[in-house]
């Protein structure tokens, strides 16, 4: 594929960011020194330190402003450019041949003034360093539209005020039913969590005992004369109907207007969001695969969510941090559908019979499940023979030992592995299990392991390294046979002088 721009998008034109940014940009600067101007100016009343904040904050303002007015980029002899500042310059440049995503984002921020923020990225997974993505943070929504379909498709847009959005195949929707699966995600149990420590520390910070707190205070007064069990019950019961609007918020909030399309340039286009809306472009031709994930509570609830395995996608916490995400939460049937018209299949190569793992593999989950409450329980126990902690703590960890060999037999049982026309198919976890379909042609070659435990098993673990998604998918703890001759299916050749010299020893 040609790095030149196309003749039509402005080579060389120097573009600057839009002014209506002046509007907001000094305003949340405010906002983020209000820490250290109300800091000075409480510490330092009457010596002079509130010129310190307000110092601090014109400056941090002035900053914003300069780089609002100085920040420029164009497309221009194959690479996207940009320069900033004014005392101090930047400048930056990225080919063309290496850019794999470009999102558009629109916070709040940016909707009170019809803006977008377009991050433009080479696919680099670095966390030390910010040089595989460039953000320009306030142009207008159809500047948006053109710098993504100039970037990504290499196509020829006339000018920002005529340009328009290519023809689209809508492949799904949101239904406002799928809701119902949110409280299942667990999400809002996070934001409780987090909350929580929060307001934890900050009263920790301050020197502030719970416990004296008016309201508190007369709650466990109210409490000590309540039966532990209704305790107990009143605080779960609390706690889920929390956890569940939470959730639901959150999924409101995320997924709102949610739409998969597929452009005519051979393009998976995702956009979502109600407050702060997202569009995130998937190029076929880097598409690898796809990945189902089910965490158990979502399983129950017949739910599941869809994941993109694409090159240039970063992989993040949920499947969706990344930009991966097709389908949101959904019935499960539904997102065996998708994935099977985003692969362009007549059925989801993650819903044929898998093969079944050795009986060996069951000991090992049973020994990490059990084994490890056991040992939690056993430790709990010491600390209570000294006195340290109360008996009914290594009591409920042993109660949960039938739940561990639950998990652990269920965790075996979703393990399997199969070979699908040009796809390789692996499925394994029990909390958190995950189905993933990638094709073989994309595999860059094999890696077999196997750990101390695993050979006195017979067992190994099958790699294979993807140039996508999490960079390598694994079969775990297959029969040494099977995993070989799987191996050998999903990159055939590769595996062969190894096993001819195995075999000469």
């Amino acid at each position: 594929m040609s790095t030149e721009a196309p003749p039509d998008v402005e080579v060389g034109q120097w573009h600057r960011l839009d002014r209506r940014m002046l509007l907001i940009r000094p305003v949340l600067d405010v906002v983020k020194s209000l820490p250290v101007l109300i800091g000075t100016v409480l510490l330092g009343r009457g010596n002079g330190w509130e010129w310190i904040g307000l110092g601090v904050t014109a400056l941090t303002v002035c900053v914003g402003i300069s780089h609002v007015l100085t920040s420029r980029y164009r497309i221009a002899e194959g690479q996207v450019e940009w320069t900033t500042g004014l005392l101090l310059r930047k400048h930056r440049a990225i080919p063309l041949d290496r850019i794999r995503t470009v999102d558009v984002t629109s916070e709040p921020k940016h909707r009170l003034f019809s803006l977008s923020a377009v991050r433009i990225g080479t696919g680099r997974h670095s966390a030390v360093s910010s040089s595989d993505q460039l953000v320009l943070d306030a142009v207008s929504e159809t500047e948006a539209h053109r710098l993504r379909t100039a970037l990504l498709h290499r196509k020829e847009v006339a000018s920002e005020a005529e340009a328009a959005p290519p023809p689209e195949q809508v492949v799904a929707e949101v239904d406002r039913k799928w809701v119902r699966y949110a409280p299942f995600t667990l999400s809002g149990l996070a934001v409780v969590g987090a909350v929580f420590a929060a307001v934890w520390h900050f009263a920790h910070q301050l020197n502030i005992d719970p416990e004296n707190v008016g309201p508190l205070r007369d709650l466990m007064d109210g409490l000590a004369n309540t039966a532990l069990w209704l305790i107990v019950v009143v605080a779960a019961v609390a706690l889920l109907v929390v956890v569940s609007l939470l959730s639901v918020g959150g999924y409101v909030l995320s997924f709102w207007n949610f739409k998969l399309t597929r452009e005519t340039e051979g393009t998976l286009h995702v956009r979502r969001g109600l407050i702060t809306t997202r569009s995130v472009s998937i190029e076929e031709e880097r598409l690898r695969g796809v990945e189902i994930k089910e965490p158990l509570p979502l399983r129950i609830a017949g739910g599941a969510r869809l994941t993109a395995i694409a090159g240039g996608l970063r992989e993040g916490k949920g499947g969706d941090k990344g930009g991966g995400l097709l389908l949101p939460p959904a019935p499960v049937g539904r997102v065996h559908e998708i994935a099977a018209e985003v692969l362009r299949e007549n059925f989801d190569p993650a819903t044929v019979p898998l093969d079944r793992h050795p009986r060996r593999a069951l000991t090992r989950r049973l020994t990490r499940t059990v084994g490890g409450v056991l040992i939690l329980a056993a430790v709990l126990f010491g600390l209570y023979w000294i006195d340290f902690l109360p008996a009914w703590m290594w009591q409920v960890a042993l109660a949960l030992v039938p739940f561990a060999a639950l998990v652990g037999w269920d965790a075996y049982r979703n393990l399997g592995h199969a070979i699908v026309g040009r796809y390789l198919v692996s499925r394994s976890g029990s909390l958190a299990r995950a189905t993933v379909a990638i094709r073989r042609e994309g595999v860059t070659g094999i890696v077999v392991s196997r750990s101390f435990f695993q050979r006195r098993a017979g067992l190994i673990t099958v790699t294979a390294p993807i140039a996508a998604g999490r960079g390598g998918y694994q079969v775990v703890d297959v029969g040494e046979s099977a995993g070989l001759a799987t191996a050998e299916q999903a990159a055939p050749g590769l595996l062969t002088p190894f096993l001819r010299r195995e075999a000469q020893r």
